[in-house]
């Protein structure tokens, strides 16, 4: 249960210090939008810099052609710019 004093924000930092998640994922775990969670997660990534932390991105990648190297990687693309394909997973987000 969190913590009642705790944000949003905080909440989503904890988690991904615990452990690399995808914003569904972190979605569901938060009990928020997918939208949401990359809206806090950029906050986020400001909120680590300068600290000894990182916010590290896994980037989407195309199932098909493995393409990665999309231009927002807080973002969950539609389908991949190279072959069209809608088989693309979602980034993956941890903080060390």
């Amino acid at each position: 249960m969190p913590e009642a004093d705790e944000t949003t924000r905080q909440r989503l930092a904890d988690a991904l210090r615990d452990e690399a998640a995808t914003p569904s994922a972190l979605a569901t775990r938060l009990d928020l939008t997918t939208g949401a969670v990359l809206r806090h997660a950029e906050h986020v990534a400001r909120s680590v810099d300068g600290t000894d932390e990182q916010f590290l991105v896994a980037p989407p990648a195309c199932r098909e052609c493995g393409f990665d190297a999309y231009d927002d990687l807080l973002n969950l693309p539609s389908r991949c710019p190279e072959c069209k394909s809608e088989a693309v997973d979602e980034p993956t987000f941890t903080i060390e």
